[in-house]
């Protein structure tokens, strides 16, 4: 996975000297002698590889399954790739880097995944990756904020997993560290949650909801709703003594003995 270079300030300026002077030497290596260092430079970002255990934890957040198309963003030498597709899951890289890309499909290959584990040669801001189940990335907020929209936009339930960095005030649906780790140790889960916002036509009434992210606000009738939540497309709230309980379907919410219709 890569970071990105504007406000990295945990790289000393010793370590950025010496990234510089390694490039001119990495820049002229291609296909089988290409050897990664942790800080080389890039078009947007450096590469900081993400320790392997937290690989693990990330892709545990996120419960990849053998049903699952992971998709990485920056996938730098490909080991979270590489790590999906061991767990059966069809994983696909988005790297801009073309020995990068050409190291990770021979790291895939030894590992015995490649068939499983692709790697494309992209900018991350051009590719479209809506139809991925998890997306994983390492990347600075900055970054994140500039995909951010295209990351609401797509399908509710689709899980989101990072390497420390925030969405700002997304917050997480769960953050978790792993122990005996110096650096890059927090993984951080977003679930993609259905739009809710507006009027909707319920029996006992209209159901106003105002959202922010995961977080559901409003009334039902007159009733303020309170505990309002998304995950994913399943939606919970409460008004009065009364919790509801439903799944989002575009225009209709649907839940046991209830239903609800946006106007």
């Amino acid at each position: 996975m890569r970071i990105a270079v504007k406000g990295l300030i945990t790289l000393s300026l010793v370590a950025i000297a010496t990234a510089v002077t390694a490039q001119s030497t990495a820049t002229q290596q291609t296909g089988k002698n290409f050897e990664p260092y942790s800080g080389q430079p890039g078009k947007d970002v450096v590469w900081v590889p993400t320790p392997q255990p937290l690989v693990d934890k990330m892709l545990d957040m996120a419960k990849v399954t053998p049903k699952d198309f992971v998709m990485d963003l920056g996938s730098g030498d490909g080991r979270t790739v590489i790590t999906a597709a061991k767990r059966g899951a069809r994983a696909q890289g988005i790297e801009y880097n073309p020995d990068m890309v050409a190291l990770s499909k021979k790291n895939a290959e030894a590992a015995g995944v490649s068939g499983m584990a692709t790697f494309v040669e992209a900018d991350l801001f051009k590719s479209d990756f809506s139809k991925a189940d998890v997306v994983t990335m390492f990347l600075l907020p900055s970054i994140n904020m500039r995909l951010r929209p295209q990351i609401l936009d797509m399908k509710p339930g689709t899980r989101i997993v990072a390497n420390t960095f925030s969405m700002e005030d997304w917050e997480a649906d769960e953050t978790e560290t792993i122990s005996n780790c110096t650096s890059w140790c927090t993984a951080l889960l977003w679930i993609v949650p259905a739009k809710v916002e507006g009027t909707w036509q319920m029996p006992g009434g209209p159901l106003t909801l105002t959202q922010k992210f995961q977080h559901v606000s409003g009334s039902l009738g007159s009733t303020a709703i309170s505990a309002g939540n998304l995950n994913g497309a399943q939606i919970t709230f409460t008004a009065g003594t009364t919790k509801y309980t439903g799944t989002v379907n575009g225009n209709t919410i649907t839940g046991t003995g209830w239903t609800a219709t946006r106007r």
